[in-house]
């Protein structure tokens, strides 16, 4: 994370005694990225971070993954998944994946398990409803809208908190996620051309403190095995959310798509200026209500292109979709334009667009720079049909 925060209560100096109440040594917790050489936290326990009781092998919901074959763009209806109501961990339905990242959906009406993602960072989206994120460093309240960055093995756990159940796009990274590198100064600050700042970022403001013994944690890991990842269950003899203070620049956060100040032009604008987030070979971009080009001659809508080294996943998550109208997209969509294929506007759209200056979208988009693999749920959600939508026979 590009800044520093200190919350609770912490010694002036770090790795020095710091005692609790009754005399005893509050356990000194180190998170760190790269061995030492990157971003970190020190969170200060009331009882020793390392002390589990138990640890056996756990077998979360498992899913398939398909290549993209024949290559075709894809069409996938998310609230076509609708069913029996779950947690946002475990409930999760898996879409999208390749070896950087993996991408899923989550209509969630009860709290997760503890979980901690051993694997990579995690970057929620909330489309719907409101839900707390619970962990190690505090709460952080989410509403529609709201971007959460969950750092590596953080525990944590999601609670849905309002009368509705939440709607959650997922996406599990095998490395980091952060501001793209352009946005940020050389120590981290955000440069005056980044479209959104450290204003806009949400971190957790007090500890949350949690009694409770013999507690489970579900822990996602590295290891050799087919899909290079395994699952164990954790019981800790105290609960992990025993975190009196902590500072440093590691830690989740929280930020509105509706803070992200879009880039226009004249003319056209590229995906880049809508980029949002960088993670290993991919990037999250967000697309917002924006005045679109003003040169007297320009076409608003985007032109036909080829990206030849990514495949480009686009969820839809609010407002009009003009370049797409006719194709059947609609709130909850995800479109999957591989590498490969020619993908743009439909057509009429950009004759329509002539004129029009202002464009009320909202959506989010991830490249990735591998190609993308179906999961089983996409495939059970997949509109057929889509692949013709750019011809006009009948």
């Amino acid at each position: 994370m590009p800044y520093y925060r200190s919350v609770g209560e912490v010694p002036r100096k770090r790795h020095t005694q710091f005692r609790q109440p009754d005399g005893t040594l509050y356990t000194e917790e180190l998170m760190g990225q790269e061995g030492f050489s990157a971003d970190s936290s020190l969170l200060y326990h009331r009882y020793p971070p390392t002390a589990i009781i138990a640890a056996e092998e756990f077998t979360p919901p498992g899913h398939t993954r398909l290549p993209n074959h024949p290559l075709k763009p894809r069409h996938l209806r998310t609230h076509k998944l609708d069913g029996a109501g779950a947690d946002p961990v475990l409930g999760r339905r898996h879409l999208l994946a390749n070896d950087d990242v993996r991408i899923g959906y989550a209509l969630a009406d009860r709290p997760s398990p503890l979980y901690r993602n051993a694997t990579g960072d995690e970057c929620l989206y909330v489309e719907a409803g409101t839900l707390r994120l619970e962990s190690s460093f505090g709460a952080l309240d989410l509403v529609a809208g709201d971007y959460a960055v969950i750092p590596t093995s953080t525990v944590h756990r999601l609670v849905p908190t309002g009368d509705t159940p939440v709607r959650l796009l997922t996406i599990e990274a095998t490395g980091h996620i952060g501001p793209p590198k352009r946005y940020l100064s050389a120590r981290g600050q955000f440069l005056e051309h980044s479209p959104y700042c450290e204003r806009d970022v949400r971190g957790p403001d007090a500890p949350l403190l949690v009694d409770g013994t013999d507690v489970e944690v579900l822990v996602r890991h590295r290891a050799r095995t087919a899909t290079g990842t395994a699952w164990t269950r954790h019981v800790y003899a105290h609960h992990p959310f025993d975190v009196v203070g902590w500072d440093g620049h590691q830690y989740p956060w929280a930020f509105s798509i509706h803070d992200f100040e879009p880039i226009t032009g004249r003319l056209h604008q590229p995906p880049p200026v809508h980029q949002t987030f960088a993670g290993p070979n991919f990037v999250i971009c967000s697309f917002v209500p924006r005045k679109v080009d003003y040169h007297p001659d320009a076409i608003p809508v985007p032109y036909h292109h080829h990206n030849v080294d990514s495949d480009e996943m686009l969820f839809y998550t609010g407002g009009n979709y003009e370049a797409r109208r006719g194709s059947g997209i609609e709130q909850g969509s995800i479109s999957l334009h591989p590498s490969g294929f020619t993908h743009g506007p439909q057509p009429g759209a950009a004759e329509r667009s002539i004129g029009v200056d202002f464009f009320d979208e909202l959506a989010v988009m991830v490249d990735t720079f591998r190609p993308l693999d179906l999961c089983d749920a996409a495939v059970e959600c997949e509109d057929p049909g889509y692949a013709w939508t750019w011809n006009r026979r009948p």
